[in-house]
């Protein structure tokens, strides 16, 4: 799919000069860095990450109201 981006100058500038140095195409570039900022960005990875945090530090003795409010919370956050 094609598209038109505005992006700031000096941010093209520096995605130019690095497509060059690696010899990558500008779109694969900027196909790259969307896909990356996405997953990275991603509700669901996001979700995850902290119910795995909240599995390592809740553990044994941990509160299960809080453990449970805090996951509700977190899965209803809209991104």
């Amino acid at each position: 799919m094609k598209t038109a981006v505005s992006i700031p100058d000096d941010v093209f500038a520096r995605a130019e000069r690095f497509a060059q140095r690696t010899k990558r195409s500008r779109s694969d570039i900027y196909s790259a860095a969307v896909r990356e900022y996405v997953a990275s960005h991603s509700a669901d990875i996001v979700t995850e990450s902290m119910n795995s945090v909240l599995d390592e530090v809740g553990g044994k003795g941990g509160d299960a109201f809080v453990s449970s409010a805090a996951r509700n919370t977190l899965e209803q956050v809209e991104w």
